[in-house]
């Protein structure tokens, strides 16, 4: 893999844990303001970062996807120009 790739799937992994701590985090520091000892159990908004961790990792993996297609392409190229 070239170094390009492996620097946009780190700036993508960077991305993601920071939007998962983001949210994680965000919500925590929000039910402490309400000056609650007890966290509330909100289903909705736990379904809806389910759904957005799945969306994630199906971005993630076409872009895994893309990045291995790309470099096997190129390989293939760079072998049928050393062929002539």
């Amino acid at each position: 893999m070239s170094q390009g790739m492996i620097f946009v799937l780190l700036i993508i992994t960077i991305t993601m844990i920071g939007g998962i701590m983001k949210a994680r985090y965000g919500n925590h520091a929000r039910r402490r303001d309400r000056h609650s000892d007890t966290l509330p159990h909100d289903d909705g908004e736990t379904q809806r970062l389910k759904e957005e961790v799945r969306a994630l990792k199906d971005r993630l993996q076409v872009l895994e996807r893309i990045a291995v297609e790309k470099e096997s392409s190129l390989n293939r190229e760079i072998d049928s120009l050393r062929d002539r």
